[in-house]
């Protein structure tokens, strides 16, 4: 199931992912292009995206803690892809990575609890 507008947000995002692309294409060798996406508390449309756009090596989603370091870690893993490729792209929803930075004890004027930046 989707929800309203969910199809269009995904093609939005690929255009990003391929700016990105081209953003860290252009600036070999060692580009990295990143793109923030929406999804507080899930990642959907960063996958969604990730996975039709053909063009991302690293996607991290707030279902999934963020390993930095060891064999599996991302930052070994975008260094592997740096020095095959030239250049890497990364896509980002919004809530991943809170383990690390911690959650945010104030609130937006919604209600929600604001992301640490």
């Amino acid at each position: 199931d989707r929800s309203f507008g969910f199809n269009t947000a995904v093609e939005e995002a690929q255009k990003a992912i391929r700016s990105a692309a081209v953003e860290a294409k252009c600036n070999l060798p060692n580009g990295i292009g990143i793109v923030k996406l929406m999804g507080r508390h899930s990642g959907f449309i960063a996958v969604h995206a990730t996975m039709s756009s053909g063009e991302v090596d690293l996607c991290l989603v707030p279902e999934v803690p963020v390993v930095t370091e060891g064999p599996h870690g991302c930052l070994p893993h975008l260094e592997r892809v740096i020095a095959k490729k030239g250049f890497a792209v990364v896509v980002v929803a919004e809530g991943a990575g809170e383990e690390i930075l911690g959650q945010s004890a104030t609130v937006d004027a919604g209600g929600n609890r604001k992301l640490p930046e």
